[in-house]
């Protein structure tokens, strides 16, 4: 199976294309730039580096957020396209998920709790607690907690049933949880999330029936705001 996966949710984003587990190639993203101003392109470079023409893809991936606004709809929009000229399926995940899965390094604890944090602006955090077990198979993901939107205070609060167990953070979120806490064991810094946002999808579409497949379509993908854009509370 080969999948192109794309991540817009943070301000530089990423693209990566994987042949079933494996990545092929990733393209970080130019955050100098617009999200409108680099795809398609950026996907383009994704497919090249890793030698396939996009005829090759069976998959496409999408983070669905949380994330900002605008470079958010763009992703989704772009791959959105492509799903409806293809008639590719189409998955989209949370940027959340995708950060506990791609973060902890190879020396990580085989169980961890992680907390990923992103910047929502306002001065608040999105936030979700995910357990990760790492075998010499896989590394699985099982979210603890919803995810959610707040000041640091508030999203740290949320997990303080958790805090005696140490939690370690991820994201760009994290220098505004001001560390150290107590029940922080440590943070680490995120690489590009497209290649597990590729993962993720992998693993959606396996556990699909194939009757239910067609619910992977450019319709069904929504975005996972969380809380209302900025663009609606002005409009109110």
């Amino acid at each position: 199976m080969h999948i192109l996966a794309l991540d817009t949710t943070t301000r530089a984003g990423s693209s990566a294309v994987l042949r079933d587990a494996h990545v092929l190639s990733v393209v970080p993203g130019d955050g100098t730039r617009t999200h409108g101003e680099r795809l398609p392109g950026e996907l383009e470079q994704a497919l090249r580096a890793a030698g396939l023409a996009f005829a090759a893809v069976d998959l496409l991936a999408v983070a669905r957020g949380p994330g900002a606004f605008t470079g958010l709809r763009i992703g989704l929009a772009a791959m959105q396209g492509l799903a409806l000229t293809s008639g590719r399926p189409i998955v989209g995940v949370s940027a959340l998920d995708a950060i506990a899965l791609a973060a902890p390094p190879l020396d990580a604890p085989p169980e961890c709790l992680v907390g990923a944090v992103m910047d929502a602006g306002r001065g608040e955090l999105f936030g979700a607690l995910v357990r990760v077990v790492t075998t010499p198979e896989q590394r699985t993901i099982t979210p603890l907690s919803e995810p959610l939107v707040g000041p640091a205070d508030h999203v740290w609060q949320a997990w303080s049933a958790w805090h005696q167990l140490k939690i370690w953070l991820c994201g760009d979120g994290v220098p505004r949880l001001g560390e150290p806490r107590p029940g922080i064991a440590g943070s680490w810094p995120v690489p590009p999330l497209a290649p597990a946002v590729g993962e993720l999808a992998r693993r959606v579409l396996l556990a699909t029936p194939d009757p239910d497949r067609a619910g992977l379509t450019p319709h069904h993908l929504q975005p996972l705001y969380i809380r209302r854009p900025d663009v609606e509370l002005a409009r109110g």
